[in-house]
């Protein structure tokens, strides 16, 4: 299967190069040219597959051999060893929780696979290949795990300095080897643009050959579309009507959606969740896409002001009104956010992280406005609350123990090197790199 750049489609390359290339040399971002389809005897009986062997199935179509078989069942047994468990709270409302994996985040499923992916098409070169990877809180910290120690490649991840929580800027800053943290004075959107630029940088790629970790590489979209089915064939009470709520930022997670809806999952609406940083939101009301700066939230993963995934989501639709019927999306504030974590433990006694309980808000508001009765509704649960310790334990009045995971990172020295939020100032330390 080839993959073409959302900025042109008639530039096509192969499911390898879009992987390793991470972004098109036009600036676009990869997407299949087409979207396989599933057989429904699959889909009707996905009770009796594993999330690894619905892993395989899925994926095997977007790879379409450029990786044997037997080497990719390896792939995503070695990458997704680890559950997602649907938590029933009532009979019409679950927790698919993303948060199993090594760095307790759902960046977990796609890092993983990438890096194992990526170290298979590296395995009999010499090659060097040099990962720039924008982070606004997890993905870092799932990178640095999935591609720590990878022969031939080096990972630079770039975080907003003082925009991330404590725990995440731990575990993204503690590693050695082949990770290096650059701590950027500015924003997430400050460390996308300063990737992007890199990317079509001439000079810089005669130089050193980059690609990319974060969601615009379509190799960290692809398995995050396995839970989707994972959940799904969870639901105990399952509706003809079920609903999905993303909480959602740079939309990567809400895309891998989106695709296993068109590979046959019978998704009846996804609802894009935002914090204040409300673009999508308005995107969806409206049909205008209009970017601005990000602002700081207790759901930090979602502060994107200007989301790279959008361009996928645009290519999938031919036409906004399509979208709308797939998709609906709701904004909330950090107040709302506290309230709701507070509700959830109340009445389910249940803990929710931030970006959580943004998600059950947006479900509770597009319930309340649409008047379901009949639905079966996932709320998507991105990261492990004791990530966000501080503020869950603010809001609730009690002590969260740290996993052990997080535990252990926050005893080891932060290791970052502080750049501003200048192309010119990244491009020079890169070029001395």
């Amino acid at each position: 299967m080839n993959y073409y750049s959302t900025n042109n489609k008639n530039l096509k390359v192969s499911f390898r190069e879009a992987v390793m290339k991470g972004l098109s040399p036009d600036g676009g971002l990869f997407m299949p040219e087409l979207i396989p389809q599933l057989d429904a005897d699959f889909i009707n009986n996905l009770n009796n597959y594993s999330i690894q062997e619905i892993g395989f199935e899925v994926a095997k179509l977007f790879i379409d051999n450029e990786i044997p078989d037997p080497d990719l069942e390896n792939i995503i047994e070695n990458a997704i060893n680890f559950d997602a468990p649907l938590v029933e709270l009532d009979n019409k409302l679950s927790i698919l929780e993303l948060f199993h994996g090594p760095t307790l985040a759902f960046k977990d499923f796609g890092a993983r696979f990438m890096a194992r992916t990526m170290s298979h098409f590296l395995k009999d070169s010499d090659e060097v290949v040099n990962i720039l990877v924008a982070t606004s809180g997890d993905t870092g910290s799932a990178v640095a795990s999935g591609f720590y120690g990878v022969e031939g490649i080096n990972v630079y991840l770039l975080y907003p300095s003082g925009k991330v929580s404590d725990i995440q800027e731990m575990q993204l800053t503690t590693f050695d080897k082949n990770i290096t943290a650059l701590e950027i004075e500015g924003t997430f959107d400050d460390c996308q643009k300063l990737v992007k630029s890199a990317f079509v940088d001439n000079e810089i790629n005669s130089k050193m050959k980059l690609s990319s970790a974060n969601s615009i590489n379509i190799a960290r979209l692809i398995p995050q579309s396995f839970y989707y089915f994972n959940g799904y064939k969870q639901l105990k009470n399952r509706s003809e009507n079920v609903l999905v709520s993303v909480p959602s930022g740079n939309l990567g997670n809400l895309t891998a959606g989106l695709m296993a809806k068109k590979m046959g999952l019978p998704i009846a609406k996804f609802i894009g969740a935002t914090n204040s940083n409300s673009v999508f939101t308005e995107f969806i009301r409206s049909g205008k896409y209009e970017p601005r700066p990000s602002v700081k939230t207790l759901s930090n993963a979602m502060d994107v002001g200007a989301p790279s995934n959008l361009a996928r989501i645009q290519s999938l639709y031919t036409d906004h009104s399509i979208i709308l019927k797939d998709i609906a999306s709701n904004t909330h504030n950090d107040d709302q956010t506290i309230e709701m974590i507070q509700q959830t433990y109340r009445k389910y006694n249940y803990i929710i992280d931030p970006h959580g309980a943004v998600g059950m808000l947006a479900l509770e508001q597009y319930l309340a406005e649409e008047k379901l009765e009949d639905y079966s509704a996932i709320v998507v649960e991105t990261a492990h609350p004791a990530k966000f310790k501080e503020s869950v334990e603010d809001a609730l009045g009690i002590d969260i123990k740290l996993p052990e995971a997080l535990q252990k990172c926050i005893s080891k020295e932060k290791k970052t090197i502080k750049i501003s939020n200048s192309y010119s100032a990244f491009k020079e330390f890169l070029l001395n790199t």
